[in-house]
C-alpha cells in the first residue's frame, strides 16, 4: 500500500512539473511574441511616416499657397455638390493651364485681377483649382469634434475631355486608393472622392478609438496587436484567476464599430479553482476551456472601444463569478 502512495506522489508531481514546464513554454513564447510586436510598432511608424514625409511637406505648402492666393471660398451642400460643378471646376484648372501656356509663348506676364482663384468645402473636405490643370482634395479629419490629421489627393487629366488620375496624395499606403480609383475615378469622380473622405475618416475614428484606450488604459492591457488599418484588433486582459483574449474585426474600412466580436475568459493553471486533484485525475493535460463573454461582445459591436473597455471591466467580476459558478454547479 506505501508502495502505490508513492507511486501517485510521484506521478502527481510529475504531472506539475510537466504544467509548469507547459507554463514556462507559454512565458517564452508570449515573450518571442511581444517582441514581434514591439518590431512591428517600430516598422509602422517608420512606413506610416517617414516614407511620405517629403510628399506631404511639399503638397502642403503648395496647398497653403493656393489657399493664400483663393479670392473666394464657396461652401457647397450636398445638393450643389454634383457632376456639374466637377465639369465646372475641371473646365477652370484647363482654362487656366491654357492661358498659362498662352502667356509664356507670347512673353506676356498674366495679370492677377483676371485670375480669380475660388476654392470649394463640401463637409470636411475642401477641393482646389491647382497649377498645371490639377486639382487638389484637402481631407480634413476629426475624432470627438477635435482635428485630426489632413490629407491631400491630386487629380489630373490631360484634357477636359479625358479621364482624371490619381498623381500623388499622402493618403497611408495601407488604405486602398488605388482600388477605389480604379473602380470609381472613370466612371464615378463624385463618388470617388466622397468614398476616399468616408475611408480615411473612418480609418481616424478606429486609431483614436485605439490610442485612447492605450492612454487610458494601457497599464491594464498586457499585450494589445491592430492591424495598420486598425481594422483588426487584438488585446489580453489577465486578472480575476483568469486571461480574458479580445478579437474584434471589421469586415469594412468604412466601419467604426467591429462586425465581429469574441471575448473568451481562460482559466489559469494558476489559478486556486483548478487544484492538485484536478491534476491528479488527468484534468491539466489540456488548457481549461475558456468561457465566452456575450456581455464584453456586445459592448465592443455597440460602444466605441474606449467606452466598451470601461463597461467590459466594470462588469467583470460579477460575470466571472456567474460563470465559475455555474460551472461548478454542473
Amino acid at each position: 500500500m506505501h508502495v502505490e502512495q508513492l507511486r501517485r506522489r510521484q506521478q502527481s508531481l510529475s504531472e506539475l512539473t510537466y504544467a509548469r514546464d507547459e507554463d514556462a513554454k507559454l512565458e517564452n513564447t508570449r515573450a518571442r511574441l511581444s517582441n514581434i510586436l514591439k518590431r512591428h510598432e517600430d516598422l509602422k511608424e517608420r512606413l506610416s511616416r517617414d516614407s511620405d514625409k517629403l510628399i506631404f511637406e511639399r503638397l502642403q505648402k503648395e496647398f497653403e499657397a493656393a489657399r493664400a492666393a483663393q479670392t473666394e471660398e464657396i461652401a457647397i451642400d450636398d445638393e450643389q455638390w454634383n457632376d456639374g460643378l466637377l465639369a465646372t471646376i475641371r473646365e477652370k484648372v484647363h482654362m487656366e493651364a491654357d492661358r498659362k501656356a498662352m502667356s509664356n509663348q507670347m512673353n506676356v506676364s498674366a495679370d492677377p485681377q483676371f485670375q480669380p482663384r475660388t476654392t470649394y468645402r463640401i463637409r470636411n473636405k475642401v477641393i482646389y483649382c491647382l497649377d498645371g490643370a490639377r486639382i487638389g482634395i484637402q481631407y480634413e479629419t476629426f475624432f470627438a469634434g477635435e482635428p485630426c490629421e489632413i490629407f491631400h489627393c491630386v487629380l489630373e487629366s490631360k484634357s477636359f475631355l479625358e479621364k482624371m488620375t490619381v498623381i500623388e496624395h499622402t493618403i497611408p499606403f495601407f488604405l486602398p486608393i488605388r482600388e477605389v480609383e480604379s473602380d470609381l475615378l472613370s466612371s464615378n469622380a463624385i463618388k470617388f472622392i466622397d468614398r476616399l473622405e468616408e475611408i480615411l475618416q473612418a480609418y481616424i475614428d478606429r486609431r483614436e478609438q485605439v490610442r485612447l484606450v492605450k492612454e487610458l488604459y494601457g497599464n491594464q492591457i498586457g499585450e494589445l496587436y491592430h492591424s495598420l488599418p486598425c481594422n483588426v484588433i487584438e488585446f489580453v486582459l489577465e486578472d480575476f484567476e483568469c486571461k480574458v483574449t479580445v478579437s474584434i474585426r471589421y469586415s469594412d474600412l468604412l466601419m467604426t464599430l467591429p462586425s465581429q466580436a469574441r471575448v473568451l475568459a481562460w482559466p489559469l493553471r494558476s489559478s486556486k479553482r483548478i487544484s492538485v486533484t484536478d491534476y491528479r485525475s488527468g484534468a491539466s493535460d489540456a488548457q481549461p476551456a475558456p468561457f465566452r463573454l456575450s456581455y464584453a461582445e456586445d459592448a465592443l459591436k455597440t460602444l466605441c472601444l474606449p467606452e466598451a473597455y470601461a463597461d467590459i471591466v466594470l462588469d467583470l467580476p460579477q460575470a466571472l463569478k456567474k460563470i465559475f459558478y455555474s460551472n461548478e454547479s454542473d
